[in-house]
């Protein structure tokens, strides 16, 4: 039984983290702005916590933890001229100045544990071009940086990789899966025919924290064949 910390734990695919490694027997300590969803679920706690806030995460936490995910998001899509300076601030601070304060805060402990973890989220539009994704897109390529950076610097005691998804159906792109209509455009536009859900993702998240004990540095492209396919 092992201790994994999850930064926004509590909707879509960190929600599906949380519930896979409950499942596995494990403590999930989730750290949100609000506790949702998270009843019924075995050995997991919930603090509130605001990544962006700059205050350190109050409560008592395990010498030892085992891994991190990090999954605030947004999805900020705009024609380029349209975007402001503040949307790609907005897109930076949510997707990289929260992951760079919450693994911070919890490096001490992560250092102690045997064979730790952290894994971190980008986005298929990163390696793929596509219209509208400038500001989320250049926020989420950070991350793919920080990734490569934090896997050497960390080497050979923490692991750390990044998954990149395609379009997922969550709260956070309910705005692009609001209809029937858009979810079979988008599921056209994949080599395997249908949008990711949390569970996809969360499947090699899991991955990643408690058994890939020989990858690190990797960005992993879970997204139906869009980034490498055409068909």
């Amino acid at each position: 039984m092992k201790d994994y910390i999850v930064i926004g734990g509590t909707s879509g695919i960190g929600l599906e983290i949380v519930r896979s490694l409950s499942a596995a027997g494990h403590h999930v300590h989730v750290l949100s702005r609000s506790q949702r969803n998270l009843d019924g679920l075995d050995r997991v706690s919930h603090t509130v916590w605001d990544a962006l806030g700059g205050e350190a995460p109050a409560g008592e936490w395990p010498a030892q933890i085992d891994g991190l995910v990090y999954c605030p998001g947004s999805i900020t899509l705009k024609p380029f001229h349209r975007l402001t300076g503040e949307d790609f601030i907005s897109d930076y601070q949510v997707n990289v100045i929260g992951a760079v304060r919450a693994i911070q805060y919890f490096l001490p402990a992560l250092k102690a544990a045997e064979l730790p973890s952290i894994v971190l989220f980008s986005t298929v539009a990163v390696k793929t071009g596509m219209p509208f994704h400038a500001s989320i897109s250049a926020a989420k390529g950070a991350i793919e940086g920080l990734t490569r950076s934090l896997a050497a610097d960390l080497a050979p005691r923490i692991r750390v990789n990044c998954i990149a998804p395609s379009l997922v159906q969550t709260e956070l792109s309910a705005r692009l899966t609001s209809s029937e209509e858009k979810i079979k455009a988008s599921a056209q536009r994949h080599p395997l025919a249908r949008i990711g859900t949390p569970a996809d993702i969360a499947a090699m998240a899991t991955l990643l924290l408690t058994e890939a004990q020989w990858i690190t540095g990797q960005v992993l492209h879970i997204d139906g064949g869009m980034s490498s396919l055409r068909l």
